[in-house]
């Protein structure tokens, strides 16, 4: 029977351990190797070429989630979140960079095997907490769009986005505030009302999260 080939990015050596036991528990699975940061993990990827990663997300360079994309990009191996964050923000972030589950590491041995073989076998394996939140932000996308049918579709003749206009609103569609896309943009909080303002009134809505859903309805704006 082939063996699955499963690695881990992990940088507490206990908990690392911990997670290389239960993978060599499993005959069907065999340990590609193991990493402490998101860089020597993209080296790990490249030299070996996993079939599953479990990854952590507080690393000492960086978030594991920026992990996920370039997985996705180098073989297309799959990535199991395997974390203590269960958070909204963070689940949902996750999920959205294409993570392929989510479990918090306080889970069984036998959760997390379950886990593992789910997700090689093409399913989203998610912690209770985690399912909880992708439900609430499915059923609060659903009441968005009800709403935003309803609304006047605006002036047809309103000019377009901006090209900066529509970079505003890829930095709020990742949960940007005000001021984290003044810095981006290294404008002004002023100057970032100022484009809002216009945004609202040529998508004829009143919040971010109708403006990014709006102008991608529209066909104004791409999410990442």
């Amino acid at each position: 029977m082939k063996t699955a080939r499963i690695a881990i990015l992990e940088d507490d050596m206990l908990i690392r351990e911990h997670l290389i036991g239960i993978v060599t528990s499993a005959p069907e699975y065999d340990l590609a190797g193991t990493a402490a940061t998101i860089a020597s993990a993209r080296d790990l990827l490249v030299r070996k070429r996993p079939d599953l990663f479990l990854v952590d997300i507080g690393l000492p360079d960086g978030s594991g989630i920026d992990f996920i994309g370039f997985a996705k990009k180098h073989g297309g191996t799959k990535v199991l979140m395997i974390t203590g964050f269960g958070d909204r923000e963070t689940v949902v972030r996750a999920i959205e960079a294409g993570a392929d589950g989510y479990l918090l590491k306080d889970s069984s041995p036998a959760t997390i095997l379950d886990g593992i073989a789910a997700t090689l076998d093409g399913g989203a394996p998610l912690s209770p907490a985690a399912a909880t939140f992708l439900l609430e932000r499915m059923q609060g996308e659903r009441l968005l769009g009800e709403r935003l049918s309803s609304l006047d579709p605006g002036n047809p003749d309103a000019a377009p986005l901006t090209p900066r206009e529509i970079e505003l609103l890829q930095l709020f569609a990742r949960g940007m505030s005000y001021k984290e896309a003044a810095r981006a943009l290294e404008i002004s909080p002023l100057t970032v009302g100022n484009h809002v303002k216009s945004i609202y009134r040529k998508l004829a809505v009143h919040s971010r999260g109708e403006a990014v859903y709006a102008a991608v309805r529209k066909g104004q704006l791409k999410l990442d």
